[in-house]
C-alpha cells in the first residue's frame, strides 16, 4: 500500500482525464463535504452535470465555495480534470490567496481504462477523442507542476497503484497546538549572550557548558523567579514549574558582542527539546550571506560575519542548517498562543505561504519612512481582535507593550535597554538590564512613541458595526450592526459603569410545549430534551419570584478601586446592566452581603478579594414596582371592576328571558381569570422600606480573581449559597432543589406540581454537572418550566381560553434555544476574560454582545 502524505490544511487538486477515477478516489479518501466537483457545480447552475455550456458559471461556483472553505481553515479537494495549465493556475492562486499549500494528486491510468470506463456510463458517450486529448494535455504539463506552484505532487499511473493508496493527513510544521506549555518566550537577543545567560538563570534554567565553558544548553529547574515586573494584563504570580521550555522570537544575531555564543546556546536548547525558535529578519539575511547571496552587509551583519569567521566551517554550516530549518511561526496551546518574530494578523495564524513568512519576518510597512530614515510599521496590533495571544518582537520599545491581546518583547537589549521574557500562561514579565549599549540605534530607544490604546479605554468602534467574537465554548459568534445599535442606547444611558459590568446573564429557553391538557409547560419535556442529548443527571431548582441579579462583591473597600479602578464596594445590577437601587442603598446592601460572605468564609475558601454571584433579588416589586402598578395592577383592577358589573347585567338579562347564556358564561370565566391574574402578580409583591424586606437568593458563583466556576457542579455552587444562608438567614434566601435522573421523572414532576400548586413560579431544570458538552455542542444550561398560573402574567388573564391556548401551543423554540446558547457562550467568555484580567474592551465586547443579541426578534409566545 502506498501512503500519500498531505497537510491537514491544504487545497488538494485532483488531476486526470475523464474516466481516470478522480470522483471515486475523492469519495474513498475524503469527506463528502470536503470535495467540490465541477460536475456537481454544473448541475447546480444548469440542472445537467454534463452541460458543457455551463462550465464557466460552474467553475465560478466551484472557486467561490473553495475560497470560503479555505478561508475557514477547511481542507478542500477539487474534483475536476485540471489537465490544462490555466485551470490549475487559478487554483494555485486561490491557495495562495488563502495562504494554504496546493497539493496535486495526478491519476493517470492507461488510456484504455479511461475509455472503457466512459463507455460504461450512459452520460459519457463522447468517444475516445476527448480522453486522448486530455491525456495529451496532462502529459505535457506533468513536469511543470512544481514550477506552477504545487508544493507536493503525487503521481499514480496504474489502476493497482490508485487502488492501493492510503492518505495520511500530516500536521503543518507550525501546528504545535498540542504543546500547552508552560513557556518562557524570550525577546530579540541580538548577540547579547551575557544577558541571555542571566535571563535564563532568572527564569529558573540551569546552563550546561562544554569543555571550553561555553553554554550549549539550558534545562529548566525548579527555582524562584527574580526581577518579575507586572505585565498588563496580569495574573497572580506563581512559582516556576518544572517542564518549562523557552521560545525565542528570533533576531538572535547581529550587533551584539557574541552572536555565535547565542546561536550555540539556542541551537543546543532546540536540539535537546528545551526550546523552540522562530526566525527573525536578521537570521534570514544571515542565511543568505552564508550561502553567498548578494546581500547588503549592514545593520550589524558585518559584526556577526566577523565573529563567525573565527568559528570552524563546521559550526558555520550548522548555523546555516539551523536557520534554514526554522519555521515562520508557531501556534501553541490549542490555538491560544502564537509566536512570530514580527507579529501576525489572525487570518494568517497556522497558515503556510510566502506571504505569511514575509509577514512573520518583516511585518507590514506603510511605505513611508520616519524622521530617522526607518520604515514606518503598519500598526496591525491596533486592529487585532483575535482569540490567540500573539507574542512577537522586531520593533524595539522601551517597555513591553500589551495591545489588544498582543505583546512586543523587543526591549532593545543591544541598544542598552533590557532583555525580556514573557512567562506563559502566567503573563508575567521577567527582564534583565543590558550591561551596556552595544550598538547605537538609528532611532533613540526612548523616543516618546505615539500614545497607544489604554486597556481600560472603550471605543465606539469596539461595539458598532458587525462584530465577530471568538468564544472558547461555542466558536465564533456574530452580532449584526442593527443589533449593536439597539444595545448602544441602553448601555450608554442606563447601564452601570462598564468597569463593574463584567457579565450579563443569558436569556433562558422554556421547554417544548407540553401535550398535557391545560398546560403549556411541563417538566417531562425538559427531562426528554436532556435525555435526548445524553444528559441524565439533572438538578431541579426552585424558580424564585424575583428579578435576576448579578452581584459584584468585594472583600473590603480598597479592592474595588485597586482591582477595578473605581471607588465603591462593587455593584448589583439587572440582566440589562442597570443598577437596582441608588448609590446609597446599593452600598448598604453590598456592605450587608459582604458581612454575610465573610462570615460564611467564602472569600477565604476561594482565596479571592472579590466575587461575582448569579442570584435572584426579591421581591420582584423591589425592581418592577412601576411595572406592577401601571401594567399588571391596572389590568387586574380594570377587569375586576368591569367584569363583575357585566356579569350582574347579564344575569338580569337572562332573568328577563333573554338568550345571553353564552355571554354570561364568558363573563364569569373571564372574572375568575382576572382574580387568578391578580393573585398571581400579588405573590411577587411584599412591602419593603429601603432595604427592609429585600432578600437575595444566590445560586451560582460566576467568577473570582483568576478563576471561573462553570466547570463546577451545581451541588458545589448551591453548597456555597447554603453557607451564605446559614451566615445571614435574614438576608439570604435558600434555593430549594431536587436532584433527579432523566430516566426517573416522577419525583421531579411531583415536586414541580407541589411548587406551582402552592403558587410558585415553577422551576429550572439544569444539567447537574453545570457546563456540559454533547455530541452536538453545548447543552442548554437550563430550561425553565413555569406553572399555569404564573404564565397568566406572560400571556394575559385569558390565555387558558381554548382559542388563545391553541394559538400559544404552536410555539417555535429553535431560535430561542439558539439565542440562549449564544448568550450563554458570550457570558462564559466575558467571565474568563474578566477573571484573568484581560483589557476592559475585551470583556466589554462580550457583555455588550449579550445585550445586543437581546434585540433579536424571537417568537413572542416564548
Amino acid at each position: 500500500m502506498t501512503e500519500l502524505q498531505i497537510p491537514s490544511l491544504c487545497l488538494v487538486v485532483l488531476v486526470g482525464a475523464s474516466g481516470s477515477g478522480k470522483s471515486t478516489f475523492a469519495r474513498t479518501h475524503f469527506l463528502p463535504t470536503e470535495v467540490i466537483s465541477s460536475d456537481v457545480c454544473r448541475g447546480l447552475v444548469s440542472d445537467d452535470e454534463n452541460d458543457q455550456a455551463a462550465t464557466k458559471d460552474a467553475f465560478e461556483v466551484l472557486h467561490f465555495i473553495a475560497g470560503k472553505r479555505l478561508a475557514a481553515g477547511r481542507l478542500t479537494v477539487i474534483d475536476a480534470t485540471n489537465v490544462q495549465p490555466d485551470a490549475r493556475k487559478e487554483l494555485v492562486n486561490l491557495a495562495r490567496e488563502n495562504d494554504v499549500l496546493p497539493v496535486a494528486i495526478v491519476l493517470d491510468p492507461p488510456e484504455r481504462v479511461c475509455v472503457e470506463r466512459n463507455e460504461q456510463r450512459a452520460d459519457r458517450q463522447f468517444g475516445s477523442k476527448v480522453v486522448v486529448r486530455q491525456r495529451s494535455q496532462l502529459k505535457r504539463g506533468l513536469r511543470s507542476l512544481k514550477r506552477e506552484g504545487f508544493r507536493t505532487v503525487h503521481i499514480l499511473d496504474s489502476v493497482e497503484e490508485i487502488d492501493a493508496v492510503s492518505i495520511e493527513r500530516t500536521r503543518l510544521y507550525n501546528d504545535l497546538t498540542d504543546q500547552t506549555g508552560p513557556f518562557d518566550i524570550i525577546g530579540d537577543v541580538h548577540g547579547c549572550r551575557p544577558e541571555l545567560e542571566r535571563l535564563l538563570t532568572d527564569l529558573g534554567y540551569t546552563l550546561i557548558r562544554d569543555d571550553a565553558g561555553r553554554p550549549i544548553d539550558a534545562v529548566h529547574a525548579v527555582q524562584p523567579v527574580h526581577a518579575v515586573q507586572p505585565a498588563q494584563p496580569v495574573q497572580p504570580a506563581q512559582p516556576a514549574q518544572p517542564g518549562r521550555r523557552a521560545v525565542f522570537v528570533g533576531d538572535l544575531v547581529d550587533r551584539g558582542p557574541d552572536s555565535p555564543g547565542v546561536l550555540r546556546l539556542v541551537m543546543g536548547m532546540v536540539a535537546q527539546g528545551n526550546a523552540y525558535c522562530v526566525p527573525g529578519n536578521h537570521e534570514d539575511k544571515l542565511l543568505r550571506a552564508l550561502r553567498g547571496k548578494n546581500v547588503k552587509i549592514s545593520h550589524g551583519l558585518e559584526t556577526t560575519l566577523e565573529q563567525l569567521a573565527a568559528e570552524p566551517q563546521e559550526f558555520r554550516d550548522q548555523v546555516a542548517t539551523f536557520i534554514d530549518g526554522l519555521i515562520s511561526h508557531y501556534v501553541f496551546d490549542g490555538g491560544k498562543l502564537v509566536v512570530s518574530h514580527a507579529g501576525l494578523v489572525e487570518r494568517m495564524h497556522g497558515r503556510t505561504s510566502g506571504r505569511v513568512r514575509s509577514f512573520c519576518l518583516y511585518g507590514e510597512t506603510t511605505g513611508e519612512t520616519d524622521e530617522f530614515g526607518l520604515p514606518v510599521r503598519y500598526p496591525w496590533a491596533n486592529d487585532y481582535r483575535g482569540r490567540a495571544t500573539v507574542v512577537y518582537g522586531h520593533t524595539p520599545t522601551p517597555e513591553p507593550e500589551w495591545i489588544n491581546n498582543t505583546i512586543c518583547l523587543d526591549t532593545g537589549c543591544v541598544f542598552g535597554g533590557s532583555l525580556t521574557a514573557l512567562r506563559y500562561p502566567e503573563r508575567e514579565l521577567v527582564s534583565v538590564a543590558a550591561a551596556e549599549e552595544y550598538y547605537a540605534p538609528a532611532k533613540p530607544l526612548h523616543v516618546a512613541a505615539a500614545p497607544e490604546r489604554e486597556p481600560d479605554v472603550l471605543e465606539l468602534t469596539d461595539v458598532t458595526g458587525r462584530r465577530v467574537i471568538e468564544t472558547a465554548t461555542h466558536g465564533r459568534l456574530s452580532v449584526r450592526a442593527e443589533q449593536a445599535g439597539a444595545a448602544l442606547e441602553v448601555m450608554s444611558r442606563f447601564a452601570i459603569d462598564p468597569r463593574l459590568l463584567l457579565y450579563l446573564p443569558p436569556t433562558m429557553s422554556p421547554v417544548a410545549t407540553s401535550p398535557e391538557p391545560g398546560l403549556l409547560e411541563h417538566p417531562r419535556q425538559a427531562f426528554e430534551t436532556y435525555r435526548g442529548q445524553g444528559v441524565t443527571e439533572l438538578v431541579c431548582e426552585e424558580k424564585h419570584m424575583g428579578s435576576r441579579a448579578v452581584v459584584l462583591l468585594t472583600r473590603d473597600d480598597e479592592v474595588a478601586e485597586q482591582r477595578f479602578g473605581l471607588a465603591g464596594r462593587g455593584a448589583i445590577h439587572t440582566r440589562t446592566g442597570r443598577s437596582f437601587f441608588g448609590a446609597e442603598l446599593t452600598d448598604e446592601l453590598l456592605l450587608r452581603l459582604r458581612a454575610v460572605a465573610s462570615a460564611a468564609g467564602v472569600f477565604e475558601e476561594l482565596d479571592t478579594s472579590w466575587l461575582l454571584l448569579d442570584a435572584e433579588l426579591l421581591p420582584w416589586s423591589a425592581k418592577a414596582e412601576d411595572l406592577l402598578r401601571n401594567q399588571y395592577a391596572a389590568v387586574g383592577a380594570a377587569a375586576r371592576t368591569s367584569l363583575p358589573a357585566a356579569t350582574v347585567a347579564l344575569r338580569s338579562a337572562r332573568a328577563a328571558g333573554l338568550e345571553v347564556g353564552e355571554l354570561l358564561a364568558t363573563a364569569e370565566r373571564r372574572t375568575a381569570n382576572a382574580e387568578r391574574f391578580t393573585a398571581a402578580y400579588r405573590r411577587y409583591c411584599w412591602p419593603t422600606d429601603g432595604l427592609d424586606g429585600v432578600r437575595l437568593a444566590p445560586f451560582q458563583v460566576l467568577a473570582s480573581e483568576g478563576a471561573t466556576y462553570h466547570e463546577r457542579p451545581h451541588r458545589w455552587h448551591l453548597g456555597i449559597a447554603d453557607q451564605m444562608v446559614a451566615a445571614g438567614p435574614e438576608l439570604i434566601t435558600p434555593t430549594r432543589r431536587l436532584y433527579v435522573d432523566a430516566g426517573d421523572w416522577d419525583a421531579g414532576v411531583a415536586w414541580w406540581e407541589e411548587l406551582t400548586g402552592a403558587g410558585g413560579e415553577g422551576m429550572v431544570v439544569k444539567p447537574a454537572a453545570n457546563l456540559v458538552r454533547t455530541a452536538k455542542g453545548l447543552a442548554q444550561p437550563g430550561l425553565k418550566v413555569r406553572g399555569q398560573e404564573y404564565l397568566r402574567l406572560i400571556y394575559g388573564p385569558d390565555y387558558t381560553d381554548p382559542a388563545n391556548f391553541t394559538r400559544l401551543r404552536d410555539r417555535n423554540l429553535g431560535h430561542k434555544r439558539s439565542l440562549a446558547l449564544r448568550e450563554y457562550a458570550l457570558g462564559l467568555e466575558s467571565l474568563e476574560r474578566a477573571a484573568h484580567r484581560e483589557p476592559l474592551w475585551r470583556i466589554h465586547e462580550c457583555v455588550f454582545a449579550v445585550l445586543a443579541l437581546e434585540s433579536e426578534p424571537v417568537d413572542p409566545r416564548l
